[in-house]
């Protein structure tokens, strides 16, 4: 244990006492005290400082006085077997381990905690912001805080795993949304604990939770801000309880247990709407099961608060009135494209527009816009809906996804006879769109008189203003971005970490993006049918600012990290991109 500074200070302010305090409380000889003291007239070092550095003391010990001193119970004796496991649940035990701090006793008022350094008071602020009770101290040793923490969380791990064997409710009625925030203490332990799951998924602003059988455990993990996050780890034998529980609220076969299933779950979580998707997909082990959450609201971002600027949102903003044409958001899963296509829909939604949108799922819910959404199980796919959105005389049509020939096709003829349409397609950058739609059979003379532009985006984490450090670039780091130098006005910063962020040193996500204006210079060679490399050549001499050079100047703005940029942005992404 390392003591700090302020600690000593506050030791040294009680000199007057100090001497007869350690001899006291502590193994301190009157001879090592007055060597100390002699020590202390020569250098004007601190007395506590002098006692540690010649070993006479140890460093706990400072603490063990100060807690004397201003009348904090001290204890060489926690009586672990009486600390209720419960109360841990909130902690994640490596906190605990990190800030030496364990909750012992929760009652209706207060909470009361153990811990090594009062004075540390990061974690005390973290637990009243969790507890939101009044907070009681108890300082102990670093080993006996060490050793309640690991026997405690074994406990509650323990008991976990034995009332998930042992209580499973099949006969819920579960007919309309599930509100998990009201769940009573007499639920069974396995819809407390999958309600817990849920409810901490939606609070950390998780996109997917993942649970993984392996050979001895049950792997628990999140997506959150598109980085895979592990979560908890539980035994094997706790896994059917939990899938046959998530299972029976998405209506799903709980029997069936050798064939995928797709499912949906409705909850409400303080007031709101929150959509899970679930599929399920046999493995050696049981069922893995991943749950897309969707927090269904009707609030939708602008262009410029999804991290569009410049030239960029400009050309946005021209493209989005226009009267007919098709325009795409390209890249990969959960790159934001359904996010970005609802922000142009807001851009031009009013009374005097038709706008129709058929979505798998409808994510967004808009006052004055038509939606539709997908149903395979009665063959409405996009093609299909698409055929009669047609017919209803829209001005605007939205289209979830271009994934096959007839539904390119379609939009095409749509955008040809009067109307605009968007919709998203799969690839790696804008220039590859229409080799992309030629891929799928389309004609390049109907791709060239139809398609307005072509947006990529990725999303790419921002760093928590709370904790971000200024970061003096290095030269490896610029080889990894392929600069030679850096702006003037660059500021440029690095992810630290603390409690606002859970210490990941980024808080939310934002675009970067390039846009592939359909220019008469690009018309010519998607008629014969050039590669993506030629046509973002010329992209880029008529102006268009790249996905790196967008991610750069967010670097520069200290929006993002440079070892943000990399994980995002790959080498060989970077350098096809840069030909």
């Amino acid at each position: 244990m390392k003591i700090s500074d302020h600690v000593l200070e506050r030791v040294e302010g009680q000199k007057e006492k100090i001497g007869e305090l350690l001899l006291k409380h502590t193994q301190l000889t009157e001879e090592q005290l007055g060597e100390a003291l002699e020590v202390q007239r020569e250098t004007g070092s601190l007395i506590g400082e002098i006692l540690l550095r010649k070993n006479y003391i140890h460093p706990h010990d400072v603490i063990k006085v100060m807690c004397h001193q201003i009348n904090i119970p001290y204890t060489l004796d926690l009586k672990v077997d009486d600390i209720d496991p419960n109360v841990t649940l909130a902690i994640p035990i490596n906190y605990a381990k990190n800030h030496e701090i364990i909750p012992i006793l929760e009652t209706e008022n207060s909470v009361t905690v153990a811990m090594t350094d009062p004075f540390n008071f990061d974690p005390l602020n973290d637990l009243q912001e969790i507890f939101k009770k009044e907070l009681k101290i108890i300082v102990a040793p670093p080993l006996k805080i060490q050793d309640a923490i690991n026997r405690v969380y074994e406990k509650a791990s323990r008991n976990l795993v034995d009332t998930l064997e042992d209580e499973f409710d099949e006969s819920l009625d579960l007919d309309g949304p599930i509100d998990i925030l009201d769940a009573g203490a007499d639920e069974a332990p396995v819809i407390r604990f999958v309600n817990s799951i849920l409810f901490r998924a939606v609070k950390e602003g998780a996109s997917d939770i993942h649970i993984e059988p392996y050979e001895k455990e049950t792997v628990y993990r999140f997506r959150i801000n598109g980085i895979m996050t592990e979560i908890l780890r539980q035994p094997l034998k706790t896994h059917s309880a939990v899938s046959a529980r998530i299972k029976v609220m998405a209506k799903l076969d709980i029997a069936e247990k050798r064939l995928p299933q797709d499912g949906r779950i409705q909850i409400k979580m303080a007031g709101k709407d929150v959509d899970i998707r679930l599929s399920t997909v046999p493995v050696q082990t049981g069922e893995r099961i991943v749950m897309r959450v969707l927090e269904k609201s009707s609030k939708v971002l602008r262009l410029e608060d999804l991290g569009f600027h410049g030239r960029t949102l400009e050309a946005m903003d021209d493209l989005v009135k226009r009267k007919h044409g098709v325009l795409y958001v390209s890249g990969p899963t959960g790159s934001g494209k359904t996010t970005t296509l609802f922000a142009c829909l807001d851009r031009i939604n009013s009374p005097d527009k038709m706008i129709i949108t058929v979505e798998d799922p409808v994510e967004y819910e808009i006052p004055g816009v038509s939606q539709i959404q997908v149903n395979h199980k009665i063959d409405l796919s996009f093609a299909r809906a698409l055929r009669s959105i047609v017919r209803q005389d829209p001005d605007v049509i939205m289209v979830g996804e271009t994934r096959d020939l007839e539904t390119a096709q379609m939009a095409i003829e749509a955008s040809l006879t009067g109307h605009f349409v968007l919709s998203t397609i799969h690839t790696n950058d804008a220039s590859s769109a229409p080799n992309r739609l030629i891929d799928m059979g389309v004609q390049p003379f109907l791709i060239a008189s139809s398609l307005v532009g072509v947006m990529a985006q990725r999303l790419i984490q921002t760093l928590c203003t709370a904790c971000k450090v200024p970061h003096e670039i290095t030269k490896e780091e610029m080889e990894d971005v392929d600069i030679d130098s850096i702006p003037d006005d660059a500021t440029i910063f690095k992810a630290e970490g603390c409690p606002k962020c859970n210490y990941r040193g980024y808080d939310s996500r934002t675009t970067v993006s390039e846009l592939l204006l359909i220019t008469d210079a690009i018309r010519p060679l998607i008629l014969k049918k050039s590669d993506a490399a030629s046509v973002k050549k010329v992209a880029i001499a008529e102006g268009m600012t790249t996905l790196r050079q967008d991610c750069l100047y967010k670097v520069f703005k200290g929006i993002t990290s440079v070892d943000e940029m990399v994980r995002v942005i790959s080498e060989d992404e970077s350098d096809s991109m840069e030909e």
